[in-house]
């Protein structure tokens, strides 16, 4: 006997486990995402359960084989590609980037660099551990940094997102403790020449005829610099969506995103942040695996603005997934 549809024409009885929390320094931005999508999920007839990341999660994917997973994690594990590798082991369908190519892309410098290999314009940078100021003295690796790549500078951990421990250096005198603080949420900062200019972050679907990307999102902050503060707090940021930009600057800001998606090998779904500089050119910033889903990140936004549905979009991800399994 067949099942009865749900909306979507999709069987009822389909059922999915999102996957949010974890450890990482973005855990409450990871359950704001979770909880949403398992809402506009739940409106389109999926069975969805919420489950945090923690040791009992195998066992529950062994014992009640859900027939997809949502990853809406942030950082850490998340985006990694160590929560994916484990599903891959377990044979558990997902949505999003199979683990090899997270972990590519999850780590900047690396990503910078095939995507420069691609042929995509990303700002010039240096990533540098933290060994490197302890053996070669701090003083001098800073003042290199300032005499190569001038000021200002942007320095962000080489890993994570949602800006954290991210910060623009004006002044030479700052630099020491911004290094301080991006080393705070990692081992290694990645420092690179600041770039002024438009700032966009270009959502990739693919929902089965290839990558596509969604109308960019022109990001305003209030205080200049879109940082955690200004990402999670809500009027801090305006948004424009389509983006402010004449016609032939957005199908550059939309194909570079997509060489992007396609030069680290993602898959479903990636969010690309870039700035367009006084010259035109799109400078790709970083390619994030796990966009936020929460009230005030992107990703949703852009959905909107192209007139589709948040929830019809991951069910049809969920579809997806669900015949790759």
């Amino acid at each position: 006997m067949t099942a009865p549809a749900a909306p979507g024409g999709r069987p009822a009885e389909r059922s999915v486990a999102v996957l949010a929390g974890g450890l990482s320094h973005e855990r409450d931005v990871s359950l704001r995402s979770g909880r949403r999508i398992a809402a506009v999920l739940r409106d389109t007839g999926i069975a969805v359960d919420e489950w945090d990341t923690d040791a009992a999660l195998v066992g529950r994917l062994r014992d009640t084989r859900p027939d997809a997973v949502v990853v809406a994690l942030h950082g850490g594990e998340g985006e990694n590609g160590a929560v994916q590798s484990v599903l891959e082991l377990l044979g558990v369908p997902f949505v999003g980037t199979g683990g090899r190519a997270c972990r590519r892309a999850h780590d900047k410098p690396s990503a910078k660099a095939e995507l420069a290999r691609a042929g995509l314009d990303t700002p010039e940078w240096v990533a540098l551990p933290h060994t490197t100021f302890r053996e070669l003295g701090a003083g001098a690796v800073l003042d290199a940094l300032v005499g190569t790549l001038g000021l200002p500078l942007m320095l962000k951990p080489d890993q994570g997102g949602s800006a954290l421990g991210a910060q623009v250096v004006r002044d030479a005198a700052d630099l020491p403790s911004a290094m301080v603080g991006a080393l705070a949420y990692s081992e290694t900062v990645l420092v690179e020449r600041f770039v002024s200019g438009v700032e966009v972050a270009i959502s990739v679907i693919d929902t089965g005829d290839g990558p596509e990307a969604l109308p960019a999102v022109e990001v305003e902050p209030e205080g200049g610099v879109y940082d955690y503060t200004a990402r999670y707090t809500a009027g801090l940021t305006r948004f424009h969506c389509p983006a402010r930009v004449d016609p032939g600057t957005a199908e550059r800001i939309a194909a570079a995103a997509v060489a992007a998606h396609r030069a680290l090998d993602l898959r479903d779904l990636s969010r690309t942040d870039a700035i367009v500089d006084a010259d035109g050119r799109v400078q790709v910033l970083e390619v994030n695996v796990s966009p936020g889903l929460t009230e005030n990140s992107l990703l949703p936004l852009a959905i909107a603005a192209a007139g589709r549905d948040l929830g019809e979009v991951f069910g049809l991800l969920v579809d997806r997934a669900v015949r790759r399994g």
